[in-house]
């Protein structure tokens, strides 16, 4: 067994329900893949969320990631790739209501490929880096669709280490598998051009690619 993130050995078995990973390299925490659920069950999980406009919750979870991550950094509105929208896909609504031109994907519920022959502006990601089952394929996908000078946008929690996972909200989640923090992140970018320009430390990261 090694870490799907950065090819490590140094790998602690956390003791839960579902075994999970700590790597002590890069220090991503991520599930035994046996204990993955089927995809069935997954999609059905998501339909059950209320992600919808009528949620203010949900709505104003969205507002808040484009005043803190978004706005102070883009200039210029462009072309977006909401990647990871859901069933409801909000935040890709509420940039095109600010002059975002937006292109959506969902594997369940937006399943068209047609963003693979175009570059992005700005790729945003908003509860999705959690759900992955090889973080390093997605980034090199994320990657390859940005423009240089490009941005991507991040929106998941960072695990607080190993010894209070257990007891961490986001774990309880079956459809998350996989966390992250600061030190993952720079590994999971370490063989592209990206710049972190912004990361808050919980649940925001923003990135730019250089070149």
């Amino acid at each position: 067994m090694e870490c799907i993130v950065c090819e490590s050995k140094k790998l602690k078995v956390l003791n839960l329900k579902n075994k999970y990973y700590f790597c002590k390299n890069c220090e991503l925490i991520f599930i035994d893949r046996e204990n993955i659920i089927a995809a069935d069950e997954e999609k059905e999980r998501y339909l059950g969320h209320d992600n919808t406009h009528q949620n203010e919750g949900y709505v104003r979870m969205f507002e808040e990631f484009i005043e803190v991550v978004i706005d102070p950094h883009l200039e210029n509105k462009g072309r977006v790739l909401e990647f990871g929208c859901g069933p409801g896909p909000v935040l890709a609504d509420l940039l095109a209501e600010k002059g975002f031109r937006v292109d959506k994907y969902d594997p369940y519920f937006y399943p068209e490929l047609e963003f693979e022959e175009e570059k992005y502006d700005l790729i945003t990601s908003t509860e999705v880096f959690e759900h992955f089952s090889d973080p390093c394929k997605e980034i090199d996908l994320l990657n390859n669709l940005l423009k240089v000078g490009g941005y991507l946008a991040v929106m998941t929690s960072f695990h607080p280490g190993p010894e209070e996972f257990s007891d961490w909200w986001y774990s309880w989640d079956p459809t998350h598998i996989v966390f992250y923090n600061l030190k993952t992140f720079q590994k999971l970018i370490e063989d592209y051009n990206f710049e972190i320009i912004f990361c808050d430390q919980e649940k925001y990261i923003l990135f730019k690619k250089t070149a």
